[in-house]
């Protein structure tokens, strides 16, 4: 297991804000902020736990589609990290599902500090048809995106290299803005990497 560096600074002291079901709960003194997304159970708590260093920051939980509503993270005054909520659990009713996917559209499309998105496939059983949507929807608000291939321990060497060939080529067709690493927040690979691309993008 890789060991962390020393945390940068901005990532430090997050704090839990607000989960907002609507718009118009949304904080409004943002000046920079980072989303994720992903579908339910691909490891996005435990990505956000292991990039801040902070245990328990992002409620993990074995049961899908924990994750309902905008979760925001004050790391400094107007600067947050987003968890948005997770797509494609489909024990949640459809009126719900269509509700998760006009607030994440919307909020893709509409937030003006929203510097990047940290968009999370399982490298098991990446590029699924809402995933092709996130990566559709990011191009048009010409969001960069940082794609993390997470439970790549679960893949051995040889697939998860032709799993992230497979992905590389595939999300060339959304966007040039588009950069894909594997990620394991349980083998600490890849947490690096994301955290530094995270910072770059708070801070710039």
């Amino acid at each position: 297991m890789r060991r962390d560096s020393p945390l940068p600074s901005i990532l430090r002291e997050p704090q839990f804000v607000v989960s907002a079901h609507l718009p118009k709960q949304w904080v409004v003194d943002s000046v920079a902020e980072v989303a994720f997304a992903g579908r339910s159970n691909v490891g996005k708590s435990s990505a956000i736990n292991a990039i801040t260093q902070r245990r328990g920051l992002a409620r993990t939980s074995k049961i899908p589609g924990r994750t309902q509503q905008i979760v925001f993270f004050r790391l400094r005054p107007g600067h947050y990290l987003v968890d948005l909520p997770g797509y494609g659990y489909a024990r949640v009713p459809q009126a719900l599902q269509e509700h998760w996917r006009h607030t994440i559209e919307a909020y893709l499309s509409t937030r003006s500090a929203l510097k990047g998105l940290v968009l999370l496939m399982d490298a098991r059983r990446p590029l699924t048809p809402l995933d092709n949507q996130m990566l559709t929807w990011s191009a048009a608000a010409t969001l960069p995106t940082y794609v993390l291939l997470t439970k790549a321990d679960k893949l051995g060497r040889g697939a998860m290299a032709d799993t992230l060939r497979r992905v590389r080529n595939t999300v060339a067709d959304y966007s040039a803005d588009v950069v894909v690493h594997p990620f394991s927040a349980v083998q600490r690979a890849g947490v690096e990497e994301a955290r530094a691309q995270i910072v770059l993008w708070l801070e710039q």
